[in-house]
């Protein structure tokens, strides 16, 4: 089943009153963010997603799929889930290789394994600072390598069309390169931040508040210009990091960027 969109329809908040945004579709190839103050609802409104809820959730939504109710299966049987979940707080408790476990999944998806390690390891290094071997065990592998392996992972093996992000902003791994890898693979991504870097590289983003969803917001051109301009201080910030992982010593010339200057 090709899955081109997800519709949410809207229920009430926790103070049981209707929501104001009645109805949001996300479409394949999308990243659509949500942002809200802690406790606005937004781990909840991911939460129904990944449930298919159909009124059955505190919440009272209703998840279509390509405009229909999903059936049973694929609500209920895990093989048949086609969403994946990633969050800042993973890291794999398997004692295998990293070699391993790619094919291990691979094969469980019904593909030929042959080239997908050393792609999958490619992808992965370039959202992380930290090189991932073939060889390494699982269990080594710090949390930014974890959640780049995982990015990879969900891109070239998964066959999950839709990806729900909760706030991977400190996940050590290069956020908006894994965005787009993502959605360059046409995934619906829907992706929790506080995050403005994440947030303006979104195509729309829906406020939460209450519990509900309040508004919607399309980015603007002049936030995409923004956006762009974070993005050059966040991997200006994480080559930093990478100096003092590996214990260089910073100096004031190292401030001493475009990015940052704005020259």
């Amino acid at each position: 089943m090709n899955i081109e969109e997800i519709k949410i329809m809207g229920g009430f908040n926790k103070f049981g009153e209707s929501e104001k945004v009645k109805e949001l579709v996300v479409k394949r190839g999308e990243i659509f963010g949500v942002v809200g103050p802690t406790g606005s609802g937004k781990s909840n409104l991911i939460s129904d997603i990944e449930q298919l809820a159909q009124g059955d959730t505190p919440s009272n939504r209703k998840i279509l799929v390509n405009g229909n109710v999903p059936d049973t299966e694929m609500r209920r049987d895990p093989r048949k889930r086609r969403i994946a979940q990633l969050s800042q707080n993973m890291n794999f408790l398997a004692d295998m290789t990293v070699e391993e476990f790619l094919i291990m999944h691979a094969k469980s998806r019904g593909m030929n394994s042959e080239g997908i390690v050393d792609k999958v390891i490619k992808l992965a290094n370039n959202l992380t600072g930290e090189p991932i071997e073939k060889d390494y065990n699982l269990t080594i592998l710090s949390g930014g390598q974890s959640r780049s392996l995982m990015v990879a992972d969900v891109a070239v093996i998964s066959d999950s069309p839709i990806v729900l992000i909760d706030e991977i902003e400190n996940a050590g791994i290069k956020k908006h390169e894994a965005l787009e890898l993502l959605a360059g693979c046409g995934k619906i991504v829907m992706v929790i931040t506080h995050d403005p870097v994440l947030a303006l590289m979104t195509t729309r983003r829906v406020v939460m508040r209450n519990g509900g969803m309040n508004e919607i917001i399309e980015t603007t051109e002049e936030e995409k210009e923004v956006s762009q301009r974070l993005s050059e201080i966040d991997s200006w910030m994480l080559s930093m990091r990478e100096k003092v992982r590996h214990g260089e010593k910073l100096n004031l010339k190292d401030i001493e960027t475009p990015a940052v200057s704005g020259n």
